[in-house]
């Protein structure tokens, strides 16, 4: 364990924030550049979020809100967390973090040349391992609880495709089961699965899906939108059938619905970001004796997944459902007992008039979807441990990152 960071090294961490601030792409970058040089460092990441920008920008803010908050790290709980779990479920290992560190403390002295003083070197030094050595310890308690949980597991696992269903024209269902046979581990609804998978004419790629599924099924459910342009999605829907393999993580993720809270409960959703909500609905059901409100927005009801399941639920007083429409020509037929239908977008104005102060809101989407609901439940003061939300991806939204 390093030691607690001392007021000189603070002092010159939070002397780089304007640095950070004017070049922290650039040095995220450049990092990255010599990080994956290292084959073995370069398997592990998603590089169509290297060719788009997304994952330098991401890690430029998280490392930005590192230098801003380091006096006050415990506001960075929650980040800190997430970044946890997303390590476990891509099986990143504390060999692997020395490359991190150099990777970072080089690029920050070419971008910044003269101005990356020893001292600055040095502090970024502690700094990083500081941090490092948090995030090792708490995924260490992960891994270990994987393994010791009933159907847990370390490292991948085969698993193969028992049923696929297309869900919308865009999205597909692919149900998953164990080749072992052996038991899964029972995931906490909204968590993730992480897959490691080998796409012909590509190298390895690392993706995370969402689960769909309820908790405790014999199976784990994803549901992938095709992303035009993409390698793994189109892949999917193209060439993975019934009975091919795929390499599973265990679950991972700390979007989760908490049991423990009670009270009332939102799930605003808009495009595939409806998956988690998908499983967290199937766990409300099945306890049920708190009010739910699923909120989806989707372009049309035609690239509405899952809309059955929850009319049903609706029907049976499970909960009370508003679908929005963007593109609706304004007039959108009834959808039935407990189910609103709405022609345009779920707006900020509607938010704020249908405001429970008492529910606690779980919020997955688009970052511009988040954006405006998060920063629009933030102004209306609604408590922060009420405000939960799940990105897919990087975060490339700085509203977003803590």
């Amino acid at each position: 364990m390093s030691a607690p960071l001392d007021d000189a090294t603070r002092a010159i961490i939070r002397a780089t924030v304007p640095a950070l601030k004017a070049h922290g792409v650039d040095i995220t970058t450049e990092m990255y550049k010599r990080l994956l040089a290292h084959p073995q460092i370069r398997d592990l990441f998603n590089m169509s979020h290297q060719r788009d920008g997304a994952q330098p920008k991401a890690l430029a803010l998280a490392v930005l809100a590192y230098a801003e908050h380091i006096d006050r790290l415990g506001a960075l709980g929650g980040m800190v967390e997430r970044i946890a779990e997303k390590h476990v479920g891509l099986n990143i290992l504390p060999e692997h973090y020395p490359y991190v560190a150099e990777a970072l403390l080089g690029a920050i002295a070419q971008v910044l040349g003269d101005a990356a003083t020893p001292e600055i070197l040095d502090a970024w030094g502690k700094a990083y391992w500081f941090l490092a050595d948090i995030l090792i310890g708490r995924e260490k308690q992960i891994y270990d609880a994987h393994e010791a949980e009933p159907g847990g597991w370390v490292g991948w696992r085969a698993f193969r495709v028992r049923a696929r269903r297309q869900e919308t024209p865009a999205i597909v269902s692919f149900e998953l089961v164990p080749v072992d046979g052996g038991p899964i581990a029972r995931h906490k609804a909204g968590q993730y699965l992480s897959f490691r998978l080998d796409v012909p004419g590509h190298e390895t790629q690392r993706r995370n899906y969402s689960i769909s599924s309820a908790p405790g099924a014999d199976h784990y459910r994803i549901s992938v939108r095709r992303a035009e342009g993409g390698v793994v999605s189109p892949w999917l829907h193209d060439s993975v059938r019934e009975g091919a393999e795929l390499q599973v993580a265990n679950p991972a993720g700390d979007f989760v619905l908490d049991e423990a809270a009670g009270g009332a409960v939102v799930l605003l959703t808009a495009g595939v970001g409806l998956t988690p909500a998908v499983s967290m609905l199937a766990e409300l059901a099945a306890k049920a004796g708190r009010s739910v409100r699923y909120v989806h927005g989707s372009d049309t009801p035609e690239t509405a997944a899952f809309v059955p399941d929850v009319c049903d639920l609706a029907a049976r007083g499970v909960l009370t459902a508003d679908f929005f429409f963007a593109h609706a020509d304004g007039t959108v037929q009834d959808g039935g007992p407990g189910v609103t239908r709405h022609a345009g977008r779920v707006g900020t104005g509607w938010l704020r008039e249908t405001l429970d102060r008492e529910a606690t809101y779980y919020i997955c989407g688009p970052d511009a979807f988040m954006r405006d609901m998060v920063g629009t439940l933030r102004a209306v003061e609604l408590p922060a441990a009420q405000i939960r939300y799940e990105f897919f991806g990087s975060a490339v939204d700085p509203e977003l990152v803590v």
